[in-house]
């Protein structure tokens, strides 16, 4: 790349990272009060509700760790896609309309937590508690894994130092965030949604043009892919041998992981109304069958695009920057070009950053709202609640940070186990609590702890032969703690006190709840 190229692209880099702080410096102005940084007043449009929902949801794992994993083993890779586009249907078709209503019937909630004590007239606030604990653990990975793609994103296109990567992007990131609340992340996150579709679409459409349509075949031959292209492009092969029904279960399993993510869920309670909400839902099942395919499709024509270099070997960068390396060949033969490629990568920054930015705001909703006003201090005023949060989105930044100052680090496995954790803790009793009016609060705490102490079991520690329970079986760790937490809030539910009249009214008054 030359120097004139890299300038160009450094120009649109700078452009778009001031766009983004000016938007949190608008917001700031309007953030008055806890409900304004944490749920925009609930005053979402459809659009950005939608847009906002699913940037935040796919981060740089959509741009980077799926087409990597795709560019490494192929088509088969997909099923992970396809998981994810029906837990995405099935949020916004099945979750999305109750959930905003319970909140708003269950005293108003503004975050998950809250929620969970609301519904369950939780008084000894253990739900407030425990759930908080577990949005802390699981988003500081989460957090994390976000914060070292746009260290690989920098260090592969500048050839900047990894670690004054990750401290660009995490300074950059954090005073959006700090400044404007919900609102200024809502509308970043947008713009980034929008960015993020358009490089997804284009991209790959302009690298097969280049490729030739009859050649893809015989490219990927030459790249060496295991068991030849046919088996590379087959949705039922993994390398040169068939997907077992446990990978294939694995990979759609990613689906569950959608019910119980609180930075997708926010965005269902600040939407403005049902009118609204069924514009989002539209919106966010197109944007995102799009985003997916062309995600997959990026993995399998940069791997021919890409030839004669082969990612991951040899020196080459990561499999994880297939989609950067595509863009910064497609666009770097002059400078207007190379201005044109600095925007589809900052695609990739949008990816980021859309993410990042709405799991810090959770984070700070968790341990400012929950915790702090909720357990430690509950007279504290509404000016040092914000405060808190504030205090909270840099701290969880700084921790995040060190998580991830690991240049090794995988994003697919980051991204993997928080996911896992998130969606066992918070999948089944979100599901539960909407569509089982049996379901009380001993069962509420036992499906959030089981759930998330699986994952961590199944994940983290080494039980079978000095391997953990999840490399041993190959079941992705969210089968399971999924399963378990079900099993738990069903049990534990039957087995104590029935829910009191006012909750089951309570119940059926949200069922019932008619709006225009």
């Amino acid at each position: 790349m030359s120097s004139g190229d890299m300038i160009a692209i450094l120009i649109a880099f700078v452009a778009y990272l001031l766009l983004m702080i000016i938007i949190g410096a608008i917001y700031m102005k309007n953030t008055n009060n806890s409900e304004d940084y944490f749920l925009g007043g609930r005053g979402l449009s459809g659009w950005v509700a939608a847009l906002s929902a699913q940037a935040s949801d796919m981060s740089g794992w959509l741009l980077m760790g799926l087409p990597g994993t795709v560019y490494a083993m192929g088509t088969g890779q997909a099923w992970i896609a396809i998981g994810l586009f029906l837990g995405t249907v099935f949020n916004w078709i099945c979750i999305s309309s109750r959930l905003r209503r319970y909140t708003i019937k269950a005293n108003n909630s503004l975050t998950l937590p809250a929620y969970f004590e609301n519904r369950f007239r939780d008084k000894k606030r253990v739900l407030l508690l425990v759930s908080s604990i577990v949005i802390v653990i699981f988003f500081l990975v989460y957090t994390a894994s976000a914060l070292s793609a746009g260290g690989k994103l920098f260090n592969s296109v500048f050839g900047v130092d990894y670690h004054i990567a990750l401290a660009i992007g995490a300074v950059v990131i954090l005073a959006y965030t700090f400044m404007g609340g919900f609102m200024a992340v809502c509308v970043t996150d947008f713009i980034q949604g929008t960015l993020m579709l358009i490089g997804l679409l284009v991209v790959p459409i302009l690298a097969y043009a280049m490729v030739g349509p009859g050649n893809l075949s015989s490219m990927l031959d030459q790249s060496q892919v295991a068991g030849g292209a046919a088996s590379y492009l087959s949705l039922f092969k993994n390398g040169e041998r068939p997907y077992t029904a446990i990978e294939i279960i694995s990979q759609l399993a990613w689906g569950l992981g959608y019910c119980g993510m609180p930075h997708i869920l926010t965005r269902f309670m600040a939407v403005k109304n049902q009118k609204e909400l069924r514009k989002s839902r539209v919106i966010a099942i197109i944007w995102v069958a799009l985003s997916l395919c062309a995600a997959v499709v990026i993995g399998i024509v940069g791997r021919a695009y890409l030839m004669p270099t082969i990612l991951g070997t040899d020196g080459a960068a990561s499999t994880e920057s297939v989609f950067i390396e595509t863009i910064t060949k497609l666009f770097t033969k002059d400078m207007n070009l190379a201005f044109i490629g600095g925007i589809f990568l900052c695609g990739i920054l949008a990816a980021i950053m859309s993410t990042a930015d709405s799991q810090l705001l959770v984070t700070a909703s968790s341990v400012s709202k929950d915790i702090f006003k909720g357990v430690v201090r509950p007279d504290m005023d509404e000016k040092k609640v914000l405060k808190v949060s504030r205090i909270t989105v840099i701290v969880v930044s700084v921790l995040a940070f060190a998580i991830a100052w690991d240049p090794n680090s995988s994003i697919m496995g980051l991204v993997s186990n928080a996911w896992a954790g998130l969606g066992s803790a918070f999948g089944p009793i979100v599901l539960m609590s909407l569509f089982w009016k049996r379901t009380n609060f001993a069962g509420a705490v036992a499906g959030i702890v089981s759930g998330g102490a699986a994952v961590i079991v199944w994940d983290y520690i080494p039980l079978v032969n000095g391997q953990t329970l999840g490399v041993a079986t190959g079941l992705y760790s969210l089968v399971v703690g999924f399963g378990l937490s079900v099993a738990c809030i069903v049990i534990f539910s039957l087995c104590t006190k029935a829910p009191s009249k006012e909750i089951l009214d309570e119940f059926e008054a949200v069922k019932n709840w008619k709006e225009d």
